[in-house]
C-alpha cells in the first residue's frame, strides 16, 4: 500500500547525511560485536514477551532501530540516543502490547479484509512500525502532522519495504477511512479523554481503542463519556525496563455511536481491575 498523505504543502525533510566517523571500516569489529549483542538481546526480549518472530522480522526490527538512531542524530525524534536504551524503552515497550492486543482482537477469516490498525500521533513510529513488522497481515496507518516525523515514517516504510503501511502527515481529525478501524492505538499522545475524542470518528461497535500508559490513569478514566464502555486495564511487563506500564482498553458502549453525551464511565482506585498481559502474540484467525 505505502500510501502517504500530507495536506500541509510543505517540503518534507530528506534523510540525514552520514554522520562524521560513520564510514565503513572504522571500528568495524566493535560495530559488528555491538550489533550481535543487540540482536541477541532482541531475541531474548521477544522470547520473554511470547513473540515467536521469524529471522526476517527480527532483522526488520533491528533495521528500524538503526534508522531511528540515524535520523534522531539530526531531527531529534527522541531524547533517547543509544541503541541499547532505544531497544528497551522504545522497541520492547512497543512490542509488549502485541500479545494482549492479539488476544482481544476478533478472529478473521481468509476472505475478510486486513486487520486495520491506526496509530495516532505515531511520532517515531511507535508502536505502529513494530506492530506492522510483527503483523504483516495487518493494514497499518501511521498518523502524525509534524513534517520531520512524517518524513521519517515514510523513510522507514520505503527502506523496510512495509507495503501494508500508510503514512498520513495530517491531523487525525483530517483522516478518513472507508470503514471503521479494528484497532486505534496511541503512545504518549494525549490524555485518555482527548485521545478518545480524536479516535471516535475512526471507530465502530467492534473497534478496540488502546492507550499505552505508565501508571494506571485513574483520574483520566473517571469520566470518559456515555459512548464508551468501562475501560479494561492490562498490566505489562517490559523486558529490562524498571518502570510501570499499562494498557487502557476501551470499546464503544452497546448501542452508542455518537459523541458529545454527558460522561458516565467512572473509575476510582478501588474499582479499577488490572489484568496481566497475555502470552500469545499471534493474531487470531478462523483457521485460515
Amino acid at each position: 500500500m505505502s500510501i502517504h498523505s500530507d495536506k500541509s504543502g510543505r517540503k518534507a525533510p530528506g534523510p540525514p547525511a552520514r554522520a562524521a566517523g560513520g564510514a565503513p571500516g572504522v571500528g568495524g569489529s566493535a560495530v559488528r560485536s555491538g550489533a550481535s549483542a543487540l540482536a541477541d538481546e532482541l531475541r531474548a526480549g521477544c522470547e520473554r514477551l511470547g513473540l515467536a518472530l521469524e529471522p526476517a522480522q527480527l532483522e526488520l526490527l533491528l533495521r528500524y532501530l538503526d534508522l531511528l538512531r540515524k535520523w534522531n542524530a539530526v531531527y531529534n525524534l527522541t531524547a533517547i540516543r543509544s541503541l541499547p536504551r532505544m531497544l528497551v524503552e522504545h522497541l520492547f515497550d512497543a512490542l509488549a502490547v502485541v500479545a494482549p492486543l492479539a488476544r482481544r482482537l476478533a478472529p478473521r477469516g481468509a476472505a475478510e479484509r486486513r486487520l486495520c490498525v491506526v496509530d495516532i500521533g505515531s511520532g517515531a513510529g511507535l508502536p505502529g512500525i513494530p506492530l506492522a513488522i510483527v503483523w504483516p497481515e495487518a493494514e497499518v496507518h501511521l498518523v502524525d502532522p509534524v513534517g520531520k516525523k512524517a518524513a521519517f515514517l515514510r523513510q522507514c516504510v520505503g527502506t523496510l519495504g512495509l507495503a501494508h503501511v500508510a503514512v498520513h502527515g495530517i491531523r487525525v481529525e483530517e483522516l478518513s477511512l472507508p470503514l471503521p478501524a479494528d484497532l486505534v492505538i496511541c503512545r504518549a499522545f494525549a490524555s485518555l479523554g482527548d485521545f478518545l475524542v480524536a479516535a471516535a470518528p475512526l471507530t465502530g461497535p467492534d473497534t478496540l481503542v488502546c492507550a499505552m500508559k505508565g501508571t494506571v490513569p485513574v483520574a483520566e478514566m473517571s469520566s470518559l463519556g456515555a459512548q464508551w464502555a468501562s475501560p479494561e486495564v492490562v498490566e505489562l511487563a517490559v523486558p529490562e525496563l524498571d518502570a510501570t506500564r499499562h494498557l487502557v482498553l476501551v470499546r464503544r458502549a452497546a448501542g452508542r455511536v455518537t459523541d458529545g453525551e454527558p460522561g458516565n464511565a467512572t473509575a476510582n482506585e478501588a474499582a479499577v481491575t488490572v489484568t496481566p498481559g497475555a502470552r500469545s502474540a499471534r493474531l487470531p484467525s478462523n483457521g485460515a
